[in-house]
């Protein structure tokens, strides 16, 4: 995992020219060499600063690979349930992305700083692209986008440090729009809430397998 992620710690992830460029080569190496996936995957059981990050929704698992606490990178499997779709919103963070399985309807609308005034009532996608299995991207922390997810799509996200401590989140269909926090500021309730079980970890490792993904 060091190779994967020792060429990412200096990034500039600001620049998201030279966050594509590498993050483009780690996932060559992940997806080349398949048994660097399926270490990285068997260690998060036995490691309990992992599988505290790993989170479940209704429609969304996350299972976090590996936290360099050295940079704040994070290396991520994504696995969408049923009836996955986002509101638009931008990141505290920017991320790369490589889809290993099934595919989704991504939107892009444009960006969105701190104290930016949006009428999203008006918000229109200026991008409209299918992500499939094979296609990678980065996307800055400021832009505001969105995801369909076909039920059992995976992916794999490099997540960069966090350069702000929220991010904005909007609904097209009321106008409304709010602010979401990082885990520093979340209520331990509401932490606890989205945490994965063990016994949900060990389902998806199952489907992984089943799957053949690593």
């Amino acid at each position: 995992m060091e190779n994967v992620i020792e060429p990412l710690r200096e990034l500039d992830w600001n620049d998201v020219d030279v966050v594509e460029a590498a993050s483009r080569k780690s996932f060559e190496l992940l997806t080349t060499q398949k048994y660097l996936l399926r270490r990285a995957l068997n260690a998060v059981t036995d490691n309990p600063d992992l599988t505290a990050l790993c989170e479940h929704y209704d429609i969304l698992d996350k299972i976090v690979l590996h936290d360099d606490l050295q940079s704040g990178v994070r290396l991520r499997l994504h696995i969408f349930g049923p009836g996955y779709h986002d509101r638009p919103h931008n990141h505290r963070w920017t991320y790369a992305s490589h889809i290993l399985r099934g595919h989704y309807r991504h939107r892009l609308y444009g960006e969105a700083e701190l104290g930016t005034e949006i009428d999203v009532a008006g918000l229109r996608a200026i991008h409209v692209r299918q992500e499939r299995v094979g296609t990678s991207y980065a996307l800055h922390h400021s832009a505001i986008h969105a995801v369909v997810a076909e039920p059992g799509t995976v992916s794999l996200v490099l997540r960069g440090p966090a350069i702000k401590d929220r991010f904005l989140v909007m609904d097209a269909k009321t106008g409304a729009s709010w602010w979401q926090y990082g885990a520093m500021t979340e209520p331990s309730d509401a932490a606890a809430k989205k945490r994965m079980s063990a016994r949900r970890l060990r389902e998806l490792i199952a489907s992984l397998d089943e799957w053949q993904l690593v």
